[in-house]
């Protein structure tokens, strides 16, 4: 996708609207217009990247410099017990724009977001040989 289809893009170019959370330089966040829940913000970062492994650091820096007092100002707003911030890669895991995105979700006790985690147990050695494959890529 480049960033002349991106409504990410348009939207931080003003082509599109959003309900503007914060701004600078180079980040912007905006309340999610297919929420999960009340407050549901989105951060992106101004210049497009699909995304997270490709951001240069410098973008990554600024988006968690003021990923921090978003959160606490979105929870507080929401009058959440608790949140989820998540940042979906892939079609695989739920990417639906092609632009990196943090997903800043206010929670609260039985409200039925994220019900089932799909967890399980590593065979024996298995996750030793996982670590290892990780590990020789960095």
């Amino acid at each position: 996708m480049s960033s002349s289809d991106c409504i990410f893009c348009k939207i931080v170019s003003g082509r599109v609207p959003c309900n503007k959370i914060y701004e600078d330089e180079q980040v912007l966040a905006f309340l999610d217009v297919r929420p999960v829940s009340d407050g549901h913000t989105l951060v992106v970062p101004k210049a497009h990247f699909e995304k997270l492994h490709q951001c240069p650091q410098e973008v990554l820096s600024s988006i968690s410099s003021c990923l921090g007092k978003i959160v606490q100002a979105v929870v507080a707003a929401a009058g959440a017990a608790g949140y989820n911030v998540l940042c979906n890669n892939g079609r695989a895991a739920g990417q639906l724009v092609d632009h990196v995105h943090f997903h800043i979700i206010p929670r609260n006790e039985g409200d039925n977001v994220f019900t089932h985690w799909p967890a399980y147990e590593y065979e024996s050695g298995r996750a030793d040989a996982i670590a290892e494959k990780i590990c020789a890529r960095l």
